[in-house]
């Protein structure tokens, strides 16, 4: 990763704000240089892209606890956040190879871990693990030639409020084997031999990311007030609005969902007369494409196998949900 600077987000906690920067930065300076972003949020909720939000969360302890639910751009599965977890964003261009790649993002983050006595290492399709369980997630997004890499650290996170505040879809913890969320993720705080603060665990991703002895001596991008602007209407636009974090459910009478390979779909249809009238896809899954072009070729098409292969003839399904084939995805919706 060469030419890359750091882009301090100057200790702001809300969600919304730092979601938005991630967007303005990758809209705007991804094409040659490499960023890396910081951010720690308050207790809150982010939402894959995807995701359908009330299924997602227990309404009744968000709502009791004031915990901010904000949606982002990345695909995945939802996560919790709070001051006790770092957040790392790598915007780059998207050089055609990169997107899954998640090796090549987390590798330095990784290596950083290693230094610290932390045996961290990539597992599965997206998360850093310590010993079987998990500290990081990690999840991705693409727009125009450009992209990020983003990912959680969960130095010290409160893992009881992790476990309270997401409901999580029975399908993905048969197909991973285990009996709860509480076992299986981890602070790195619980690996290290004494404990650092989150402004030294931050000081020590730089200085190896970056390899360098000083932080002085990291190169960084100033954002300018203009950029700030910017990044509060964008705050204000997207991140702010009940329609992009929560959005309307649509009625549905026929329900297929799959844990695949590569993540998690799950479809509702509403056929009528043997017509699909609506299409709505959920999932945590990793596409490149917008998810309502493939939910609109199923609009207006009978509820038939074979008219559902010819809707789909000319479309790239994969490019809208990873590496799940036009084959499996006929399969699970009829």
């Amino acid at each position: 990763m060469t030419s890359m600077k750091f882009i301090d987000n100057q200790g702001i906690l809300d969600p919304a704000m730092n979601l938005a920067l991630e967007q303005y930065i990758v809209e705007n300076f991804g094409e040659k240089d490499t960023f890396l972003l910081f951010y720690v949020n308050q207790p809150s909720i982010i939402i894959g892209r995807n995701q359908n939000t009330i299924e997602e969360i227990n309404t009744h302890y968000v709502n009791e606890h004031d915990i901010k639910v904000v949606r982002r751009l990345s695909g995945g599965g939802a996560v919790y956040h709070d001051e006790g977890n770092l957040n790392f964003s790598f915007i780059t261009k998207d050089d055609g190879n990169s997107f899954q790649n998640f090796a090549k993002f987390t590798q330095p983050v990784v290596e950083a871990l290693n230094k610290l006595g932390v045996p961290a290492e990539l597992k599965g399709r997206n998360d850093l693990i310590v010993e079987d369980r998990k500290i990081s997630g990690n999840a991705m997004y693409a727009t125009k030639g450009k992209m990020f890499s983003h990912g959680t650290l969960m130095l010290d996170s409160e893992i009881d409020k992790v476990v309270s505040a997401l409901k999580v879809n029975k399908e993905k913890i048969a197909s991973k084997g285990i009996k709860s969320i509480r076992s299986r993720v981890a602070n790195i705080s619980e690996f290290l031999n004494q404990k650092i603060s989150m402004d030294e665990f931050k000081h020590v991703i730089l200085r190896h990311v970056f390899d360098v002895e000083d932080i002085s001596e990291v190169p960084r991008y100033e954002l300018t007030e203009e950029d700030w602007e910017n990044v509060k209407q964008i705050s204000r636009d997207r991140y702010n609005n009940w329609d992009w974090n929560y959005g309307k459910s649509p009625s549905f009478n026929i329900q297929s969902s799959h844990k695949f390979d590569a993540g998690l779909v799950d479809v509702r249809l509403d056929v009528k007369k043997g017509i699909i009238e609506n299409c709505k896809i959920y999932g945590d899954f990793f596409g490149v494409g917008e998810i309502n072009v493939l939910e609109n070729s199923l609009i207006g098409v009978r509820h038939q196998q074979e008219a559902i292969e010819e809707a789909l003839t000319d479309v790239d399904v994969p490019r809208y949900l990873g590496k799940i084939s036009k084959e499996d995805f006929i399969q699970l919706i009829y």
